[in-house]
């Protein structure tokens, strides 16, 4: 990662730096491991010009799996974020923003809580929205990733609480979507619910073949539809963006060279396969992991993994973008 490990800015995409004359939009994405704030104007072909971008690790679903409430001390770290958040917000005086809040604060059942106290020390209206709903947004940003010599591509996204698989097809009007659901099962959820046997060979076995099983239920609802041959995978988030860094050899992470990049999916996996062989201690010098994200990079490893052997593909190509992306044209939608 680049930058300091606990607060990033993000610098846009190529495609993204045209000038643009629109309105000022901040997006703001509350989810279990991350708080990411994206302030951008719309630019010319559906894209956006990045203006301020800011993305801090605050862990608010830490213990949510055990106790079913988010602990005082996430709470503390996320108001403080998003503290950071609402100044950014004032400083470019955006008219136009959405925060929203995702798995952690779906499963907590105080989660009324820190919406009340982000609102009262922020300003900030903070909205948990549901999961059918997080999945069709970040399908909304990474659509334009899809590949123009494929019919259409799985999207899936891993989060620090819930995995989102969206099978994406080409349309007359656009992508069409043909089956979206959420997982209740994230990088957090899955590292904290197997501790320490998760780790080595055998334990990071055992949580892909958990997660396998748990997904493959999935399969049905995508169906013969999704033929390798005329679709590819499209993952976001960030145990695939930073794969992606690895795989491409970049000494710390660079979003300008991994978002839109494409992979072979088995060179992925083999990047994949070596990680697995480490410990968190060595797993965080690896530059683009860093020790901020050490801990639950084979969690979300075991994930990858699962939906590359349940929906082969020869390739895959990782987006570093989403969720938030698909906040900002929404919200361009509704001005226009």
């Amino acid at each position: 990662m680049h930058g300091n490990p606990q607060d990033r800015g993000k610098a846009p995409a190529p495609a993204d730096r045209a000038s643009a004359g629109g309105p000022l939009l901040a997006v703001l994405d509350l989810g279990t491991n991350n708080c990411r704030l994206l302030i951008a104007t719309p630019g010319p072909r559906g894209g956006f010009r990045v203006v301020d971008s800011f993305s801090r690790i605050v862990r608010l679903g830490e213990g949510v799996g055990q106790t079913g409430r988010l602990s005082e001390a996430a709470i503390e770290r996320t108001v403080a974020a998003l503290g950071i958040c609402a100044q950014r917000i004032a400083r470019q005086n955006v008219p136009h923003v959405r925060a929203i809040a995702t798995q952690a604060a779906r499963l907590a059942g105080n989660a009324d809580v820190l919406v009340a106290r982000v609102k009262r020390e922020t300003g900030l209206d903070l909205e948990v929205i549901p999961a059918e709903e997080e999945a069709d947004l970040a399908a909304l940003g990474c659509a334009p990733l899809i590949g123009r010599k494929y019919k259409g591509a799985l999207v899936f996204d891993i989060g620090g609480g819930s995995t989102e698989i969206i099978w994406l097809a080409r349309g007359a009007g656009g992508p069409e979507k043909k089956f979206a659901a959420s997982v209740p099962m994230g990088v957090v959820s899955l590292a904290e619910s197997y501790g320490e046997t998760g780790l080595g060979r055998a334990g990071f076995a055992r949580m892909q073949q958990a997660v396998q099983a748990r997904l493959t239920d999935l399969m049905a609802g995508v169906g013969a539809g999704f033929d390798p041959a005329r679709h590819h995978l499209l993952g976001t988030s960030g145990t695939v963006t930073t794969l992606a860094a690895i795989a491409l050899k970049l000494p710390r992470y660079n979003r300008a060279k991994v978002d839109a990049s494409w992979h072979e999916t088995r060179h992925m996996l083999k990047v994949m396969d070596r990680l697995a062989d480490m410990d968190v201690g060595a797993l965080a010098q690896i530059g683009p992991i860093g020790r901020e994200r050490a801990d639950l990079m084979l969690a979300g490893c075991a994930i990858f993994g699962a939906i590359c052997s349940l929906w082969p593909s020869p390739v895959l190509r990782v987006a570093d973008r989403g969720l938030r992306e698909g906040m900002l044209r929404q919200l361009a939608q509704g001005l226009s």
